[in-house]
């Protein structure tokens, strides 16, 4: 069997907004890009790099053009501004030709009749001499213009030797045909990425703070089976006493404070550790080991079933507490609860739900207490353990459900404003959801992954 290895790096959704994900962050539909090249035998090696945007809109070649084509266009607007003032100066000047034609006759007759009309015709040769003085700045503007009018057109000579330099550096190609390349390496690059089987966590970048609202403690999430068109929010405040949960169309909609719904649940939830999946909540009944699953289409509860012999009631929490004895989430396998039980001496349980029935499917006991863990997530069948609650926060501990095995890490998280009570994977995404002392953040994952390619075995 043969395989190809690689560090995929995908970009947080926010950079927006310039959530910028701007600092407010305003995300973009369909943000993703990629890069791609292949090896001596023509298999395919790809790596996410950049959020996608217009084709050849940040391109240097195409801003530079547009950059010279704005300057023509300001300069034109100019010689059209100079081009009508000198319309109406030389409407002045004709004005003024009359008035030296009858100066001509003027000096006409007073040589011939030098005695009897020379002081008449002097004191009117006068007169018409003042009205022909504002002649003379018109005279110096016109020289103006002129020197004007020589600099724009050396200017454009200039950039128009520019636009054929960049004309010949591009080369043949036009437009189209660049556009049709760039279509058609999309394409492989997207038959790249499909080829992508689950990758181990390497890194954790950020974070991000999205929002800062609510109290020390609570959860937000968005769907991870959703279509690339839905990107609803939903924001869930206090890790007890609350069954109000609040809908977001976008991000950049939760951001601004502008909820399209809200829902009233039947029972209270108890922790911050729910999860949204195809659609419905799944999330702890207060003071039970019984999960919940409510159907936001319906309104109502679809499913309930007690996660047998699993802690609660800060029985089995995280370190920090808050009733974070049962902590759902999802990855690229499916729905899953993390807890503890008597039976295991405390340590945790994985255990893989059905998404319909909440039926355990198969559970894995680890020997890691659940009280000594932070927050945990899930990233394609793995459980990563991080001690969350420490400034120095860290991912530590890992466990494989794959291969029934754990292993000790050391991959840093920026612990930014000291106390996580919520931090979730979010598969679509590829980025962690957390919860930071009354902010809301996003965390970026760098995943090493293995691509299969069609000659394996």
């Amino acid at each position: 069997m043969r395989a190809l290895f690689v560090v995929l790096k995908p970009l947080c959704f926010l950079a927006l907004l310039g959530y910028c994900p701007s600092a407010t962050i305003r995300p973009k539909e369909g943000w993703q890009v990629y890069s791609s090249a292949q090896d001596a035998d023509g298999r395919c090696i790809c790596t996410v790099v950049a959020p996608e945007q217009s084709l050849c809109s940040r391109d240097a070649k195409s801003r530079q053009l547009r950059l010279l084509l704005e300057k023509i266009q300001n300069m034109s607007q100019s010689i059209e501004v100079l081009n009508l003032r000198t319309q109406r100066d030389f409407q002045y000047v004709m004005k003024m030709e009359s008035q030296i034609k009858g100066l001509r006759s003027k000096f006409r007759q007073i040589e011939s009749n030098r005695r009897t009309l020379l002081t008449k015709n002097f004191q009117e040769l006068k007169g018409k001499m003042n009205e022909l003085q504002p002649l003379l700045p018109v005279l110096e503007q016109y020289k103006t213009d002129a020197t004007l009018i020589s600099q724009f057109k050396l200017e454009i000579r200039n950039l128009s030797l520019v636009l054929t330099a960049i004309q010949e550096e591009i080369g043949a190609y036009d437009y189209e045909e660049l556009q049709q390349r760039v279509l058609g390496l999309e394409g492989r690059l997207r038959n790249c990425m499909n080829k992508l089987t689950c990758g181990k966590l390497m890194k954790i970048t950020g974070p991000i703070t999205v929002k800062t609202s609510g109290t020390r403690f609570g959860a937000w999430m968005t769907d991870p089976q959703a279509s690339p068109k839905n990107n609803k929010v939903w924001y869930m405040d206090s890790y007890t006493n609350n069954k109000i949960v609040r809908e977001y169309k976008s991000v950049s909609d939760f951001v601004a404070g502008i909820e399209s719904r809200t829902y009233n649940l039947p029972f209270h939830w108890a922790g911050t550790n729910h999860v949204v999946y195809n659609g419905s909540l799944y999330y702890n009944k207060y003071q039970s080991n019984i999960i919940v699953r409510y159907s936001f289409e319906s309104g109502r509860v679809t499913t309930q079933r007690a996660l047998e012999s699993a802690g609660f009631h800060n029985v089995y929490p995280y370190t920090w507490g808050g009733f974070s004895d049962i902590d759902l989430m999802a990855d690229e396998l499916g729905l899953w609860a993390i807890y503890a039980t008597n039976q295991n001496a405390g340590n945790i349980v994985i255990s893989r739900l059905d998404p319909l029935t909440i039926q355990v499917l198969n559970s894995w006991n680890t020997e890691y207490s659940k009280r000594n863990a932070g927050e945990s997530f899930m990233i394609c069948g793995t459980l990563y353990i991080t001690n969350s609650h420490l400034t120095g926060a860290k991912v530590y501990y890992s466990y494989s459900t794959k291969t029934s095995t754990y292993e000790y890490m050391d991959i840093p998280i920026h612990n930014q404003y000291f106390h996580m009570s919520m931090l979730d994977y979010n598969a679509r995404d590829r980025a962690l959801y957390g919860w930071n002392n009354g902010h809301q953040v996003l965390f970026n994952v760098t995943l090493f992954h293995i691509i299969k390619t069609d000659d394996e075995s």
